[in-house]
């Protein structure tokens, strides 16, 4: 860092989880929630239900499941059970019949009720959630699902959210998940479901570790600024994150901002603590380490040592912010203004890929200009419910 001046650093605290061998997969505590409301008729409730029983045929006795659906009400159609008798759960699945309307709500709250049933530190925690439709009965603003996730997310249980068609709202059904470090998904056809399912099966049978807390706190006068890409608050020196669930071989960030004082030899300027629930001894495991800064009057060796990898995030994130400011400008009806920041946006990561050599940066160009050509009312709709995925895909790492 340059010597004798106050500025702005990227500090990327990543996490990748340890490859697993198949004899040390944790057993799961799965609810699936179901929308049987009316809209969910014909292919959509055939292609829902064989998607659940794709799933239930590759879970092992140990594991629990239960099913919830609803509509204008939810009922319990399988209670939370191991799997011993796969035919009678795959025969609950396939009477599920649909109709009336969509208490997303009520849904989610009993498949909570379900998951803490068999509730364990040993298990893997999760809800899944399919709807098609508004919330229209009972709770329904993307706020207050987001309560509910939260408070879901504080058990360690982890609820993922799967949208289907054009007719769902995106902003509740990323906020649902996102509170409770999910995953969230855009089924834009019912053919879609099987392979969402499976990438999430995935995800589910990876879990090496839970419980997962960053903790970071600035040294020295070092004031941790904001962190980007998920909903933390900083208080004073000191930024904690909670990531409820890690998955083998694929990472998980917590990207900080940090404003540095001015300085002019080596020091500390945060210190880092790592703490989990490891999934495969059943322990509580620690590690910490502090982060330190050179400091010279060199801009050219200030460049030369940057990190590219922690810049590529960093450029990422703030592109995301970007992405949303053109969502909110297109919600209200401002679309070449919208269409601008994207067009803008795509010209700064194409500068800043060729800059760290990111693919990444490269990918989320592309997507920017796809975005851009894509905001008139034909494609609106479809194109919001995309845009929403991708952001939440990128600040969160998820897999798919």
């Amino acid at each position: 860092m340059l010597v004798d001046k106050k500025q702005t650093v990227y500090l990327r605290v990543g996490l990748t989880g340890l490859a697993i061998e198949p004899k040390q997969i944790a057993p799961i505590n799965l609810a699936l929630v179901i929308d049987k409301s009316g809209s969910m008729q014909g292919e959509k409730i055939r292609h829902a239900k064989n998607a659940a029983i794709m799933m239930v045929e590759q879970l092992h006795e140990d594991d629990v499941i239960a099913v919830v659906t609803y509509n204008h009400h939810a009922e319990i159609l399988l209670p939370a059970m191991k799997i011993q008798n796969k035919k009678q759960i795959i025969t609950a699945i396939n009477d599920l019949t649909a109709s009336g309307q969509s208490a997303l709500f009520d849904g989610i709250e009993k498949g909570g009720k379900e998951i803490r049933k068999f509730w364990d530190r040993k298990r893997v925690n999760r809800i899944v959630l399919v709807s098609d439709g508004l919330a229209n009965v009972g709770p329904s603003s993307p706020a207050e699902l987001g309560v509910l996730g939260a408070a879901l997310g504080k058990e360690n249980i982890v609820v993922t959210t799967i949208g289907l068609g054009l007719g769902y709202n995106e902003d509740l059904m990323t906020n649902l998940a996102k509170k409770s470090d999910g995953n969230h998904a855009f089924a834009e056809k019912s053919t879609d479901l099987a392979h969402l399912f499976n990438y999430e099966l995935g995800d589910i049978l990876s879990v090496v570790a839970q419980e997962v807390v960053v903790t970071i706190i600035g040294v020295g006068g070092t004031l941790p600024l904001r962190v980007l890409g998920r909903d933390v608050q900083v208080q004073e020196q000191q930024v904690s994150v909670i990531l409820n669930q890690l998955y083998s071989e694929q990472e998980k960030y917590v990207l900080l901002e940090l404003e540095v004082p001015p300085a002019n030899q080596e020091r500390a300027i945060a210190g880092v603590a790592v703490v989990y629930r490891n999934m495969d001894t059943d322990t509580m495991q620690r590690f910490s380490n502090i982060v330190t800064a050179t400091f010279t009057d060199s801009p050219q060796l200030v460049e030369e040592k940057t990190n590219a990898a922690v810049m590529a995030a960093a450029i990422e994130q703030l592109a995301i912010k970007k992405n949303q400011l053109a969502v909110k400008l297109r919600d209200e009806g401002s679309i070449k203004e919208a269409r601008q920041v994207l067009l803008e946006n795509a010209h700064n990561l194409a500068e800043e890929a060729a800059k760290y050599e990111s693919n990444t940066l490269k990918k989320l160009r592309d997507i920017n200009i796809n975005d851009a050509d894509n905001l008139d009312e034909k494609n609106w709709i479809k194109q919001r419910k995309s845009m929403r995925h991708q952001q939440y895909k990128s600040q969160t790492q998820q897999r798919y």
